[in-house]
């Protein structure tokens, strides 16, 4: 998948949410909720449809992906820029200086105990 930037990502959001959406309505919402033009909305549209994120039919516009794929690719990407993939790396810096809940602590264990389980 292709990178997605912030203004896409602020845009599959609002489509996420109203799938399908005809485009006049995307046009409607991008200009309530992000203050876009019609020509904006349209060129995201358009930028997306050649990536292949959204497919635009008769002003209808539906997602190809979903947004877990796409925050998937977008942890992918941070992990990779800011700690070269280095996952105990990436946890310490994210949780320096922060107090965890019982219940944070919790679901983290979960997740790196299922994470383990699939390597087996």
């Amino acid at each position: 998948m292709e990178k997605i930037y912030e203004s896409e990502y602020r845009f599959l959001q609002i489509l996420w949410e109203q799938e399908p959406a005809a485009s006049p309505e995307l046009v409607k919402l991008c200009g309530e909720r992000l203050g876009w033009k019609k020509s904006t909305t349209y060129t995201v549209i358009r930028k997306l449809a050649e990536k292949g994120i959204v497919k635009s039919e008769k002003t209808i516009v539906r997602t190809l992906v979903t947004k877990e794929e796409v925050d998937h690719q977008a942890g992918e990407e941070l992990l990779e820029r800011t700690c070269q993939g280095n996952i105990p790396a990436f946890f310490a810096a994210f949780l320096k200086d922060r107090k965890l809940t019982e219940e944070e602590a919790t679901k983290l264990r979960r997740l790196i105990d299922e994470a383990q389980k699939q390597d087996r």
